[in-house]
């Protein structure tokens, strides 16, 4: 199965100020991120964000918090305790047209269903805030890729202990260029060149 741009959000968990210095190989995750994001404005993929306890961390990096639609401030390790799942899913639609027009057996209920259900993730640290809003994320069914390039924590062996959850758990573990070329699909696509040179 192939990641559809069409079907995807991006959710960028957590690339503190504050943090960053003491994340494991940060400024390469860091860096990853950005282009994530950079890759999915290219294919119209929304970006979200998502900041830990800004006042004791500060803020997300500024260049990624640029590329990202809005960003969540939250006090439980896990975002989507804190209402990411209210944004990664769409409201109910009301029922079109005049109520009385069909029988009520005949009438097609609102669609509740995510329109975007494939939720592509990365984020610090990877065995905490990342780990717990990719499993909540995973218990509403949503299908979750874990962008392993662009994760971070304090240490290499609980990054990697949160990678052998995750993918135990049910998440897709993929890199930050195999995301973009399956978001591209073709050397045709419109956005391909743009994505080249941030790839080399």
């Amino acid at each position: 199965m192939l990641l559809d741009a069409d079907e995807s959000q991006l959710v960028l968990v957590d690339y503190q100020t504050k943090l960053m210095p003491a994340i494991h190989e940060g400024h390469q995750a860091l860096a990853n991120a950005i282009r994530l994001a950079q890759f999915a404005q290219m294919v119209d993929v929304p970006v979200w964000g998502t900041e830990q306890n800004p006042d004791k961390l500060g803020p997300n990096d500024p260049a990624l918090r640029a590329l990202c639609q809005r960003t969540l401030i939250k006090m439980h390790f896990s975002a989507a305790s804190d209402g990411l799942v209210d944004w990664l899913r769409p409201p109910a639609r009301p029922p079109a047209g005049n109520a009385r027009s069909l029988p009520k057996h005949l009438q097609k209920p609102a669609s509740t269903g995510p329109e975007r259900p494939t939720i592509v993730i990365a984020g610090c640290e990877a065995h905490v805030c990342l780990l717990q809003t990719a499993l909540e994320l995973l218990e509403q069914e949503l299908d979750v890729w874990v962008v392993t390039d662009a994760c971070g924590s304090r240490t290499e062996r609980n990054r990697d202990a949160a990678f052998d959850r995750l993918a135990g758990a049910g998440a897709e573990l993929v890199t930050t260029e195999m995301v973009a070329f399956e978001w591209l699909r073709t050397c045709e696509h419109e956005a391909f060149r743009d994505a080249l040179k941030l790839i080399k």
